[in-house]
């Protein structure tokens, strides 16, 4: 099992497109608010099971609205498409981190498979 880190620093950056956090061991993580929302933990996003996922389009301009603190393990987000159920705990975010490439890769296969765009209507 590994040690979790713990942030040390949240912020919106770019008019809450980017979440960057900061751990207690100096990593920094940046992350776009479309691969947040996409990538969201909710059971509306990730289904109930690793076939129900959902590949979601129209999210290329999403911003962060609100960080709302969940106990001492995670954080709340909520978007401008008033997405807000997701919990997005502290090895949520290091594993997002680590997979980031890998990820937002297949996100995007996904779309074009599917013929949606990242953009809008």
């Amino acid at each position: 099992m590994k040690d979790t880190r713990w942030p040390t620093q949240i912020n919106l950056q770019n008019a809450g497109h980017n979440l960057e956090i900061t751990f207690d061991d100096g990593l920094k993580a940046t992350f776009s608010s479309e691969f947040l929302r996409v990538m969201s933990p909710s059971a509306e996003v990730q289904g109930h099971g690793p076939d129900q996922r959902k590949v979601i389009g129209g999210k290329r301009q999403v911003v962060i609205i609100g960080i709302e603190p969940v106990g001492n393990y995670a954080v709340k987000l909520v978007f401008d498409d008033l997405h807000d159920t997701g919990i997005f705990t502290w090895s949520y975010f290091e594993d997002l981190n680590e997979q980031q490439e890998f990820l937002w890769n297949r996100y995007l296969n996904e779309l074009k498979e599917r013929r949606l765009t990242r953009e809008a209507g």
